[in-house]
Order: C-alpha cells, then structure tokens, then sequence
C-alpha cells in the first residue's frame, strides 16, 4: 500500500486567481517604505500571481489555454475593479511583473461576452482610467509600460475617441518632445494611432477641433527638434490624405499660415523632411481653387521655389518616375503664378 503524503494541487479558478491578484495588490497598501522585506515579499506575491494569470490566459507549456476561462478572468478582472488597481499600483510592481501583465492586457481586452468586450465596456464606465495611462508618461520608469498599455486600448474605437476628446490629449505634444528618446518616441507611436486607427473617430475629431488641433499641431512642424519635424511632417501626411479627411484637407491648403509653414520645411536642411514637405507643397500649389492670398505667396516666391524644387530629388528608388513627373506639373503651376506677383496691388 503506498500513502501520498502531497495531494496534487487544484487547478485555481478564474475567480481565485483575480482574488489573489487583487488581495496582493491591495496588500502594498499596508506596507512602508521602511518595512523592506514587507513590501518585497508583498511585490513577490503580486509577480507569483500575475504569472498565474499569465500561466492560465496563455498557457504553460503543458495545458492549453482555455477560451471559457479567459472570458471568465476578464469578467472577474472588471467585477472585482482590478483593471483599476493594476493601472494604479503599476508603478510599484517590478519588471517582471509588468511584463507578464502586458502580456495579458490585449489577452483581456479581447475577451467578448456575447457582443461586448467585458474590459472595453469596463473603461467605457471608467474613462478617467485612460486619462490616468496618457499622464504615465510623465513617469519615465513605467511610461513605456503604459504606452503599450493605451495603443491596445487604442485599438478600439470607443476609447480612442474619449482620448481625442479629452483634456489630456494636448499632452502628446508635450510628450513627443520629451527629452528621453525612448520616451517620445513610445508617444509619438501612441500619438500617431490615435490619429490613424479609426478613420471616422479621426474625421469627427479633426471637423471637431479643427483650429485647436492645428494651432498646436504647428508647433509640431515647426519644433527645433529634427527628428519631431519629421516624424509630425509624415503623419500629417498619413492622416491628412485620408479620404474621410478630405474635407479637412481641402479646408487646411485654403490657409497661408500652413503654405508657409510648409515652404519653410521644404527649404529644410535634412532631404526627407523637403521630400516629405514636397507631398504637402503639392497639393497647395495644384489646388484649382486657390485663394488670391496662396496665389500672391507662390507668385512672390516662385524663383526660389523653382531654384528648390529643381534640386530636389527623393532618392533612389521605384518611385522616382512618378516623383519626377509630378514635380514636373508642379514647376509648370508655380511658373504660370510668376506672372501674377502684382496680384496684391
């Protein structure tokens, strides 16, 4: 007769695992700063149960994940408030522990209970929650953590729209300047899916906001900064040339503010940022409902925009042909406006 002095363990339930993740992270509450060892057996606690967490939406090598019990991890996640807790605490948790738990974030997020997505609908009634991730950047230890954390947020309509919406959105253009590259650079990603995701969240927003979002966007094009410029210089493209944008687009070349912001970046000293600028330039110049103001412009500048276009080439490449042929049409417009420099008077 043999006597098993260890019973194999139970598998623990989704709503053991959220318990026990919760309780963990509510446990560094009570725990100071003094108390070391406290608060690292505590951080040791929330690492070993987020790695179930992990363990039970991924699986582990051995067991399969389970669809029935991601949906029911999700549910628990909202029912018990730990997406709250999790975006709180995460400042607090170590390195290990964050990354399991962005592993599992897009893993929750996609987690559908008939129609609706049960962590979606969680920041739908929570939506200073996003506004808490956006503020994260300004904390260069868990801003890239939080960065990944609000692309996949992103990723759907009804939370991209709140961050357009909402008052913290004007701190991307803080953000994409930061002096941790590293740091402006996870923003700027953030930043460009907010505008590119959901073309008509986009639309809606920049018919919205139109004034407001260009009077900083401005500041973008113009930054000291060479790699702001072009990086702000190629998503304006990416989104402006959208066609639901088309209204934005046929509104933003009527204005010669931009124009000259654009002839200022086409003169640029880096050669992408000119050929990008060319992209804009052209659809200002080949406009046929030009105002009087954008045809004087062109007109009293047309010999150095002819001098700069001449030289301008977009490098080697299967694109040169058509490049060639549109700076070509482009000369022609600007060389027909030289006559019209005394258009003012």
């Amino acid at each position: 007769m043999s006597f098993s002095f260890f019973k194999p363990s139970r598998p623990k339930t989704p709503q053991e695992v959220v318990k026990a993740i919760k309780d963990s992270l509510m446990a560094l509450d009570t725990k100071t700063v003094v108390e070391v060892k406290a608060l690292e057996k505590a951080l040791e606690e929330v690492e070993k149960n987020i790695s179930s967490l992990r363990g039970m939406l991924s699986g582990d090598g051995e067991v399969e994940p389970n669809a029935d019990q991601a949906v029911q991890l999700a549910l628990e996640f909202c029912k018990e408030d730990v997406i709250s807790l999790v975006i709180h605490k995460l400042h607090i948790l170590g390195w290990e522990a964050r990354k399991d738990l962005l592993h599992c974030w897009s893993i929750l997020l996609k987690q559908k209970v008939g129609e609706t997505y049960c962590c979606v609908q969680y920041f739908e009634e929570h939506f200073e929650l996003l506004d808490s991730l956006v503020v994260c950047y300004d904390n260069k230890e868990i801003a890239l953590h939080c960065g990944s954390m609000l692309r996949e947020c992103i990723k759907f309509p009804s939370l991209a729209k709140y961050i357009l919406e909402s008052a913290c959105f004007e701190l991307f253009f803080k953000f994409v300047e930061l002096p941790n590259f590293d740091v402006a650079s996870d923003a700027f990603s953030t930043f460009k899916d907010l505008l590119t995701k959901h073309d008509s969240v986009v639309s809606e927003f920049l018919t919205s906001h139109y004034s407001e979002f260009f009077d900083v966007y401005e500041r973008l094009l113009t930054s000291s900064n060479y790699v702001t410029r072009r990086q702000s210089l190629k998503l304006l493209s990416d989104f402006l040339l959208e066609p639901p944008n088309s209204h934005i687009m046929k509104k933003f070349i009527l204005e010669v503010r931009y124009l000259k912001v654009i002839m200022t970046l086409l003169k640029d000293s880096s050669k992408n940022i000119q050929v990008s600028a060319f992209h804009i330039f052209k659809i200002f110049v080949a406009n046929p409902n030009k105002p009087q103001e954008v045809k004087i412009i062109l007109a009293r500048n047309h010999e150095k925009l002819l001098e700069l276009l001449n030289n301008l080439s977009p490098g080697k490449g299967s694109e040169d042909d058509q490049f060639e042929e549109e700076k070509e049409l482009i000369i022609e417009e600007i060389q027909k406006m030289s006559g019209l420099k005394n258009l003012e008077h």
